[in-house]
């Protein structure tokens, strides 16, 4: 084989696990939408329904590729969700992820405890439609909790 066609054939055979790893989002892209996030709702003052709306309607300021805001109240009532909208208005509190893990509970009591903080469950990845680990970043702010996470 030529030198050029064992390149184009290398090029070829890794370009799928490149594209794999460029889709998903990096633990800083997360952090930095959950800090756009919490900025966005300092901005809003007591009125929020823009950010929420804007959230759940998947605009793509807080929407890319398997990254997404979710925004919850201390209470673990969603408020916003970037992937799946019919989780808006519902108390998750008691949620469970695949291996039982009470992860919205932890989730908020690790908000009241430190206000910023990462967490590890498993959850479906929207872009796979496939359970996988995920870590999620959050923060507090006031009595809303802000999230993006990443699929590991």
């Amino acid at each position: 084989m030529k030198p050029i066609s064992i390149l184009l054939a290398l090029a070829l055979a890794t370009a799928p696990c490149l594209a794999t790893a460029e889709s998903k989002a990096t633990a800083a892209e997360a952090t930095a939408m959950v800090k756009k996030g919490v900025a966005a709702i300092k901005a809003g003052g007591k009125d929020h329904d823009k950010l929420f709306s804007e959230v759940t309607a998947k605009d793509a300021k807080w929407v890319d590729r398997d990254l997404y805001l979710v925004v919850y109240g201390l209470d673990g009532m969603v408020k916003a969700h970037g992937a799946n909208a019919k989780l808006v208005g519902n108390n998750l509190i008691d949620m469970l992820d695949i291996d039982g893990k009470p992860y919205i509970k932890e989730r908020i009591d690790q908000a009241k405890a430190k206000g910023s903080f990462w967490q590890d469950y498993k959850y479906t990845n929207p872009t796979t439609k496939k359970i996988e680990p995920k870590s999620m970043y959050c923060e507090r702010v006031d009595e809303l909790v802000a999230c993006a996470g990443i699929y590991k």
